[in-house]
C-alpha cells in the first residue's frame, strides 16, 4: 500500500476521482436547494407540517428540480463507472501524461457537462461533453482489457 501511494498515476487518479465524486455528491444539496426555492416537494412527509391546501401544491414536479435530479442520474451512470475503471487502468501501469490527460478530460467533462445541464445550455455542448468523458472511460477501459487479455495470452501460452 505504502508503494501504490508513491505512484505518480494512482495520485493523479487519486485526486480526480475525488474530485468528480465530490462534485457528484454536490449534485444532493444543489437538488435540496432547487427543491425548497422551487417548493417542489416529492414526499408526503416533506411538507407534513403544512395545511392540507398547502400540502397540495407543493407535492409536485418542478422543471428546475428534475433538471438538477437528472443531471444527477447522469453523473451516477458515468463517474462511477470512471472511478472502477480508472482504478483498473491506473493500476495497469499507463504513462503519467497519458493517465493525466485521461483524468483531467473526465474531470472537466463532467465540471462542464453540469454546467451545460443545470444552467440549460444550448445543445450540442452537453451532448458532446458527456460523449467525451465516455470516450475517456471507453480508452481507459481499453487499455485494461488489451493489458490483461495480452497478459492471459502470454500466461496460457507458457
Amino acid at each position: 500500500m505504502e508503494k501504490l501511494m508513491e505512484n505518480d498515476v494512482f495520485m493523479a487518479f487519486s485526486t480526480y476521482a475525488a474530485i468528480v465524486i465530490l462534485k457528484m455528491m454536490l449534485m444532493a444539496p444543489m437538488t435540496a436547494y432547487y427543491r425548497l426555492t422551487r417548493g417542489a416537494f416529492a414526499n408526503d412527509e416533506d411538507v407534513s407540517r403544512k395545511p392540507a391546501e398547502e400540502r397540495k401544491k407543493l407535492l409536485r414536479a418542478h422543471p428546475d428540480v428534475e433538471r438538477v435530479r437528472r443531471c444527477h442520474q447522469n453523473d451516477l451512470e458515468n463517474i462511477i463507472p470512471f472511478v472502477v475503471i480508472g482504478l483498473l487502468y491506473a493500476l495497469s501501469g499507463p504513462e503519467l501524461s497519458t493517465a493525466l490527460l485521461h483524468f483531467r478530460l473526465f474531470t472537466g467533462s463532467r465540471i462542464f457537462h453540469t454546467i451545460a445541464y443545470v444552467g440549460a445550455l444550448p445543445q450540442p455542448s452537453r451532448g458532446l461533453s458527456w460523449m467525451l468523458g465516455m470516450l475517456v472511460t471507453f480508452s481507459m477501459a481499453y487499455r485494461v482489457l488489451s493489458t490483461h487479455i495480452l497478459y492471459l495470452v502470454l500466461n496460457i501460452n507458457s
